[in-house]
């Protein structure tokens, strides 16, 4: 593995930059080591991706087995421990765009459970990195899991149910961790970041979801989050991972793409003394365009105009930063216009047009917090007579 940059300061106090940014020699290495680990000749980013949750997913829920958790509003990464060339303990944060981000083993550890001082390598966790605010300014970066696809290099998980992969993680992982900072707390400020495994509850705990775990976070969230407990892990596109969001908050990532117009000067410019077509700069004409994949012949496509009020524009342009090409993420108002909610730095491309089509599903098919509600109890129902068959 190649040498890791020098040591960044700790703990982390930005999400999206939790450590060194590795340059592209050394990512390329560690792309192809990572591939290796999982048997994998692609080498993009390897993580589960979610399906939006439509009507017909309640019936889903109904036949099967799911947990869910509340869904962060953090940034998704691939957790990967490992050693340096000198056999010191090495961590690295993969996100979405494959970027890898290192964090020295000093300020990252996760104690084996025979020995506190020795460490896991070959390990690949999913999970969401999150800024939790604790109260009269303070803020805490914490990393939640919520799967695990190897485990030292020696058990690959990822073709075990989703409660035993877990289990996995909390046996080998989870206890030795929190062992370990109980019996030497002071030295957890040393630490990157706290590392928690996600709340996860049967799929009928939707009420105890809004009910007592969702006022009670620490950090933005932005729904639910159900996966099936039976499935194997899947990279990419994942059918048994439902994404859960109010109807307002489905929302699609664009890629924006600003046109401006040439006009022709008026009687107020010339008489200002300006005689040619010139480019209005406040006018934009601002197209969303989706992902179609690199082999498509135009692998960027129209979708839909965004509306941009004169004072959001204003505002947009007081920021002071390129807008052209960025990564935008959208949602309907309730007038069918598309707004902007926020850019999303941290993703390479836009979505892809089938998950855009799966969102507009979502929207068209949206299921409401009370129908979600109503659903628990034949869920329930249904769970209990499953598992009282096993």
């Amino acid at each position: 593995m190649a040498e890791p940059p020098a040591e960044p300061r700790f703990p982390i106090d930005a999400i999206d930059r939790p450590g060194t940014l590795m340059g592209p020699r050394d990512t390329e290495e560690l792309v192809k080591e990572v591939a290796a680990l999982l048997g994998r000749r692609d080498t993009r980013f390897p993580g589960a991706q979610p399906v939006s949750f439509v009507r017909r997913h309640i019936d889903e829920l109904r036949e099967r087995d799911y947990y869910v958790c509340e869904k962060s509003d953090g940034i998704r990464y691939l957790l990967y421990s490992t050693q340096d060339r000198d056999g010191n303990e090495a961590h690295f944060l993969i996100d979405r765009k494959n970027n890898y981000w290192y964090i020295p083993g000093g300020n990252l550890h996760f104690p084996t459970a025979q020995d506190p001082v020795r460490f896991h390598v070959k390990t690949l966790i999913d999970g969401e990195l999150v800024m939790d605010d604790l109260g009269g300014g303070h803020k805490e970066p914490r990393f939640l899991v919520f799967d695990c696809l190897v485990l030292d290099g020696n058990a690959d998980l990822r073709w075990r149910p989703l409660d035993k992969r877990l289990g996995y993680f909390q046996e080998h992982i989870m206890k030795p961790y929190k062992s370990l900072f109980a019996k030497f707390p002071q030295e957890m400020q040393h630490q990157a970041f706290r590392v928690d495994m996600k709340q996860m509850q049967f799929s009928y705990a939707i009420e105890t979801m809004f009910r007592d775990v969702l006022p009670n976070l620490k950090h933005g969230n932005d729904g639910l989050v159900f996966t099936c407990r039976e499935t194997e892990y899947r990279h990419g596109t994942d059918e048994n991972i439902l994404k859960w969001k109010p109807v307002e908050e489905n929302t699609v990532d664009f890629r924006l793409s600003l046109h401006f117009p040439q006009v022709e000067p008026d009687e107020i410019d010339i008489a200002s003394g300006i005689t040619d077509a010139y480019t209005d700069y406040d006018s934009p004409d601002a197209h969303l365009l989706t992902f179609h994949g690199d082999k498509a012949r135009e692998p960027y496509q129209f979708f839909a105009k965004l509306y941009i009020t004169e004072d959001e524009w204003q505002t947009l342009k007081d920021l002071g930063d390129p807008l052209n090409h960025r990564i935008v993420e959208c949602g309907l108002d309730s007038q069918g216009r598309w707004r902007i909610h926020r850019f999303r730095d941290d993703k390479a491309e836009a979505n892809y047009i089938s998950v855009v089509n799966n969102v507009m599903e979502s929207i068209q098919q949206a299921v409401s917090k009370d129908e979600l509600l109503a659903a628990a109890m034949s869920i329930r129902e249904q769970h209990k007579i499953r598992n009282s068959k096993k």
